[in-house]
């Protein structure tokens, strides 16, 4: 057996345990940046389609699932060492994900958010390219992502734009 098939072969339950556990540490990482974000979003002056503050954990919740169901189908597909490239640039994106809510939460730094979200954007899609080419389900996965993150890069740049003092 070769080291990718047995890499797939490994890639059950146990790898998909691991794929949502690793995604977790920035679900995390970005949960606790923003455990007073709500009152902080509060006060922002925001555009009239801007979400209620409420609507961001689930639907942060549902996407990082798709994520880290989509890394595991990844993993299960082609192996690790195989997909080293494409595992490579979802640990960028994850750690840009979970830096944008530090930036912008936190540090209220509107002018980095906005660069590091366009930065995140570009990262998702060329994970979500990379996924595509060892498994397309696991491209698929993250296009409600991208898409969300096209949303939230307009929202940030609107939000950072109506809130110099603040950000």
């Amino acid at each position: 057996m070769t080291s990718a098939a047995a890499g797939r072969a490994r890639a059950g339950l146990p790898a998909l345990l691991v794929s949502i556990a690793v995604t977790g540490v920035a679900a995390f990482g970005a949960a606790f940046a923003s455990r007073t974000s709500a009152a902080f979003y509060a006060v922002l002056d925001k555009p009239a389609w801007a979400p209620p503050a409420w609507l961001f954990g689930p639907v942060w919740s549902l996407l990082y699932l798709l994520m880290a169901v989509a890394a595991w189908r990844v993993w299960r597909a082609s192996g690790l060492a195989d997909a080293r490239a494409a595992m490579g640039l979802y640990l960028v994106q994850l750690a840009l994900n979970a830096l944008w809510t530090w930036l912008f939460f936190v540090w209220r730094d509107g002018p980095w958010a906005t660069a590091e979200v366009l930065a995140l954007w570009g990262s998702i899609v060329a994970t979500l390219i990379a996924f595509r080419r060892h498994d397309a389900t696991a491209g698929y996965l993250l296009a409600p992502y991208l898409a969300w993150v096209s949303f939230a890069s307009a929202l940030t740049v609107s939000v950072w734009l109506r809130n110099p003092s603040l950000l």
